[in-house]
């Protein structure tokens, strides 16, 4: 039996777009790894089903797919002309006061899978970051690109030296209970587990146009690790 039911998680649909909230630790694509991935799990319910973008096989949250070559163009050109609102939420490390705080600093990637700030020679890329929470040690995160460069948020918060949480990869620290709770007892011959087993990152929302012309907002809520990573910072504060 499949780990995820496509089904369950569409987000939106219509005879154009399907959206969906994707869970963390699938890919979009095929990754030649031989695992699922969405596409081929939404192409077995609709068969011309194609991936307007991506999400990181550990990112969660709203994923768009187009249900016919039409909307497919259209919404590649959105994503083009950058009039694709792109919303994440991230978890950062430390304590940051940002408000519209603008990165714009090029991307190159340096091995397969890593990228580095390159303002000479890299890509073009620019992310807006917001402040929503401050806890104890960390800050909730609105990150809003406006390009869509690989592990773009990722850099530009390391950049920042506001890495995110679990991102050990871009100097991000894992977020473990025994930080946050003064009384915290483990179990004896027990090894602690981050809270989140991941990158703390959630594609939080995408707003762009139908085929009709009508703007539309999808929101995926917080998936069960995130939701429980925030309840335990806003708890003990």
């Amino acid at each position: 039996m499949p780990k995820w039911n496509f089904t369950d998680l569409i987000a939106f649909e219509n005879d154009d777009y399907l959206l969906v909230n994707k869970p963390s630790g699938i890919s979009t694509l095929d990754d030649r790894g031989g695992e699922p991935h969405l596409l081929a799990l939404g192409k077995e319910i609709h068969p011309d089903l194609q991936a307007c973008h991506r999400l990181d096989k550990e990112t969660s949250g709203t994923l768009a797919f187009a249900k016919n070559p039409e909307a497919y163009r259209a919404l590649a050109m959105q994503f083009e002309r950058r009039q694709v609102n792109k919303i994440y939420h991230a978890i950062c490390d430390g304590l940051h006061d940002f408000d519209q705080q603008m990165v714009n600093a090029g991307i190159s990637m340096l091995t397969k899978g890593i990228v580095k700030i390159d303002k000479k020679d890299g890509k073009p890329a620019t992310t807006i970051f917001n402040t929503l929470d401050v806890y104890k040690a960390h800050t909730l995160m609105e990150c809003r690109p406006v390009t869509g460069r690989m592990h773009q948020i990722r850099i530009h918060l390391a950049y920042l030296k506001a890495s995110i949480t679990g991102d050990t990869q871009y100097g991000g620290k894992p977020l473990y209970l025994s930080d946050l709770k003064r009384k915290f007892n483990l179990k004896k011959d027990t090894e602690e587990l981050p809270i989140m087993q991941r990158v703390a990152l959630h594609a939080q929302a995408l707003e762009f146009t139908l085929l009709n012309g009508e703007k539309i907002k999808v929101e995926s809520p917080y998936p069960k690790d995130m939701a429980v990573a925030i309840k335990q910072l806003e708890k003990n504060r």
